[in-house]
């Protein structure tokens, strides 16, 4: 009986994507490994991003697997890049329906008007530090900025999608950027 080569990422790099995905139409378990072992990362940052809490984001993941997996035979190949983009918008789309379903959606029309203050040299910045600034965003908030600036969605596209005006989701949008920008800041005054 002949013993099988350690799983590596090296593997699942040589299978091209359109394979890849050829292979979960099939529902090949080898390939569902190799897909969780080139995206799973990708998957978790992006679901982070909404779900920053690690016990709630494993669950949104592993339903987002699911769903890939499960419609995988549903997915049409349009050329490389084409099949991660499409783990991402089912991951997002599982994030904000557990934020829907949490209740933590809220947006408030009439809030206060915010001073927006100039950002400073984000490069001064650590990505890792501007990461947390967005996690630690209001849910409403947090979920229009990744979703305007990440998702590039326009304001039209992120109210149909969260049920909401386009203006709230621009309002939305300018506070979390005046939050962040006085987050900036701070960061860097408290390190100059």
């Amino acid at each position: 009986m002949t013993e099988r080569p350690p799983h590596n990422n090296t593997a699942s790099k040589a299978v091209s994507e359109k394979e890849l995905a050829e292979r979960l139409r099939r529902r090949d378990s080898e390939a569902m490994r190799l897909f969780y072992e080139r995206y799973a990362g990708f998957l978790t940052a992006v679901g982070s991003r909404y779900v920053p809490e690690r016990d709630q984001l494993k669950d949104v993941l592993q339903d987002a697997l699911l769903q890939i997996f499960n419609a995988a035979d549903k997915f049409e190949y349009r050329g490389e890049g084409s099949l991660k983009a499409w783990a991402c918008r089912i991951t997002v789309n599982r994030a904000l329906k557990f934020l829907r379903a949490q209740g933590r959606l809220r947006f408030v029309d009439e809030l206060p008007d915010v001073p927006e203050e100039e950002m400073r040299e984000m490069q001064q910045v650590p990505p890792a530090v501007l990461q947390d600034f967005i996690r630690e965003l209001p849910d409403g908030y947090r979920t229009v900025f990744n979703l305007f600036v990440f998702e590039q969605k326009s304001h039209r596209e992120i109210a149909a999608l969260l049920g909401i005006r386009e203006d709230s989701s621009a309002s939305q949008y300018f506070r979390a950027r005046a939050h962040l920008a006085k987050k900036i800041n701070q960061y860097i005054k408290n390190h100059e």
